[in-house]
């Protein structure tokens, strides 16, 4: 009998519901050929989840989430709900999911592929090669620090981390090294920040259970201008939630477009699976957006979640084949494109290849 795996469907805003469907058209024709099957449940998050309950993030979804085995989400966001209460913001809702889900550790690889080299805006000799991964904290830092306040004169952010919180991000950052080149650059600005003195310091204390992996530190000064520099010197970015925020959207341009690289957040029972895009409005219902993100995002998840390393791979190759094969939606189209694709049809490119690759 084929395993079921329960996944929670948030598609979200502008181009979600497009790139989550070419997603989901590549996990069915993966279990069309496998021994398992997944049973999708959609539920709502976002501006969308706000004109309709008056809640970005509804209590149906947060119970929803946590019944599942996996929460695979699109994009939230846009200009139109940008006017609202902050509390009642489509970003709100993620932040809440997160916190809900326990979701405190965001994998975000960052990956140069051979056929993209072209697409980034930096030199070749510059991104050849590169393979690195940000790990953010999700759940701390001045994101949900209190007190807060804004009036006419004044506001304030409040910057906090715990012991806990500081102690689990790092063991996710030296776990995911050790499978990787065991390498660990902490980013922090312990020169002006009491806060990220107290990051720096329980990191050494987490660095001595890892022996066999190097830590170095790094001001986020300096590693916005290492990653462009030379990002190849990067293995495992370890960072804070603010921080953790920009560079790994300073790193995906390395890549060439931010519609390719996925990201996972764990931490509970229950992990989340997105693109690290938004939800691009302007370009929504166009065909045009590019999927890949999300369908790499399902690939994650099926190796994280599901322990579906096979599968996951089996994605991972696809996509590299149909770049190979020159088919680009439009992002990167200037970039050794024999074929212009819609959204639509870049997935079923993807879904064709893993059915017929089992």
């Amino acid at each position: 009998m084929a395993k079921i795996y329960k996944i929670a469907v948030i598609k979200g805003d502008g181009i979600g519901p497009e790139i989550v469907d070419e997603a989901i058209k590549v996990l069915d024709a993966l279990a069309s050929v496998s021994d398992f099957d997944f049973k999708y449940r959609e539920l709502l998050m976002g501006g969308i989840a706000y004109d309709i309950t008056g809640d970005p993030l509804p209590e149906e979804t947060i119970e929803g989430c946590k019944e599942a085995d996996a929460v695979l989400f699109g994009a939230i966001g846009g200009e139109k709900w940008d006017s609202l209460p902050r509390d009642k913001r489509p970003e709100s809702g993620l932040l809440r999911l997160r916190q809900a889900l326990d979701l405190y550790a965001n994998y975000r690889p960052v990956k140069v592929y051979d056929e993209l080299v072209d697409a980034s805006t930096l030199k070749r000799k510059v991104v050849e090669g590169v393979d690195m991964l940000v790990m953010r904290e999700l759940t701390g830092g001045i994101y949900f620090g209190q007190p807060r306040e804004r009036g006419e004169e004044k506001a304030f952010n409040t910057m906090v981390y715990t012991r806990r919180e500081v102690e689990r991000i790092a063991h996710e950052g030296f776990k995911a090294a050790m499978k990787r080149n065991k390498r660990v650059c902490s980013v922090d600005k312990a020169n002006v920040l009491e806060v990220s003195q107290f990051w720096r310091n329980i990191v050494e204390e987490v660095a001595q259970a890892y022996p066999e992996v190097q830590l170095t530190h790094m001001y986020v000064d300096n590693a916005a201008m290492q990653l462009v520099r030379n990002p190849r010197q990067f293995d495992v970015i370890l960072t804070g939630n603010i921080f953790g925020d920009i560079l790994s959207d300073e790193a995906s341009m390395i890549s060439g477009s931010i519609g390719l690289l996925p990201s996972a957040s764990v931490g509970g029972k229950v992990a989340l699976y997105e693109p690290i895009h938004g939800s691009a409005p302007d370009i929504a219902g166009q065909g045009i957006a590019n999927p890949i993100a999300t369908i790499a995002s399902a690939a994650m998840m099926l190796r994280f979640s599901f322990g579906e390393e096979d599968a996951a791979n089996r994605i991972e190759e696809a996509i590299e084949q149909i770049l190979r094969d020159g088919c680009r939606t439009k992002d990167i189209a200037d970039y050794g494109a024999k074929e212009v694709c819609s959204t639509t049809e870049l997935g079923s490119y993807i879904a064709e290849y893993v059915s017929k690759n089992a």
